[in-house]
């Protein structure tokens, strides 16, 4: 808006090309007297020093602040961006670390079951991941991903980590589910390894809470047994193949009838930690009811 002249009580009104032409002819008439004569000396001279470099020096400070303070913002924005980036590394590296957590321990488990194949090398068998299960902490009942499509039938037997898991209770088409060995109300025959007595080995999930499962009439006219002592699937099982171990003896102890023997066993599988299981593709010939 062109600046306002008051005129004998009136508006004039000068247009903004002629006010930058006055302007600009006073600052050069300034520089050539600056420079040719010595009329800011003396007098001027002090009025420069009181009153203009105080006020350059001011706005050199201003300057000089505005300037910091653009650099500090331009700092700012730029931390700001590389840290914005460096938390994408930190997610993406992460991802990545829980994802080779998660490949390693399925390496351990599917090592375990390789170690567990060989094992048994004698039968026939095939993987299957576990998909679902009952609810609790422990595995006592669960369906794998595989069924009657794959050649599994009820009461094949499932192994996993170092021995016995349980046994196939039903099946469909592209699922089964298993009877763990911990379920209140699973039996196995057992057998001591070292010595062949016979035993039964019964599912107890709350004494599981402690790591254990009990058994019972257990017959040790020599006292051979000790704490400690392999217990495997015995071949007068009608339900389970021999020889597929089942766990260890933690507590011997005399029944009241002092003719059998009782106690619990450690079971040779963490039924808490399970995701993959191995099915043996054959069932217990001559089964007897």
């Amino acid at each position: 808006m062109s600046p306002i002249i008051k005129r004998r009580g009136e508006k004039f009104t000068l247009p903004s090309k002629y006010l930058l032409f006055i302007l600009t002819i006073v600052c050069t008439g300034m520089i050539v007297i600056t420079f040719n004569t010595n009329l800011f000396t003396g007098p001027l001279n002090s009025f420069t020093g009181i009153f203009i470099v105080p006020f350059q020096k001011g706005i050199t400070t201003v300057g000089s602040f505005l300037k910091q303070s653009g650099d500090r913002l331009s700092s700012i924005t730029q931390l700001l961006s590389e840290n914005e980036s460096l938390k994408k590394q930190i997610d993406e590296l992460t991802i990545a670390n829980t994802n080779l957590e998660q490949e390693k321990y399925e390496l351990t488990e599917l090592r375990e079951l390789y170690a567990l194949d060989a094992q048994y090398e004698n039968y026939k068998k095939t993987g299957a991941r576990i998909i679902a299960k009952d609810a609790g902490n422990w595995y006592y009942s669960f369906v794998i991903d595989k069924g009657s499509d794959d050649g599994i039938a009820v009461d094949m037997n499932v192994i996993a980590g170092a021995g016995l898991v349980g046994r196939v209770m039903d099946v469909g088409p592209d699922w089964a589910k298993v009877q763990s060995i911990i379920a209140d109300n699973s039996a196995v025959s057992g057998m001591v390894l070292s010595s062949s007595d016979n035993l039964i080995v019964t599912g107890d999930l709350e004494l599981y809470r402690q790591g254990f499962i009990n058994f019972s009439k257990l017959v040790d006219d020599a006292d051979k047994v000790k704490v400690g002592d392999k217990i495997v699937t015995s071949n007068i099982s009608d339900k389970y193949l021999p020889g597929i171990l089942i766990g260890y003896i933690s507590t011997l102890d005399d029944d009241s009838n002092n003719l059998t023997k009782s106690g619990t066993l450690t079971p040779a599988v963490d039924f808490e930690h399970m995701n993959e299981v191995l099915v043996i593709l054959e069932l217990k010939k001559n089964v007897t009811e």
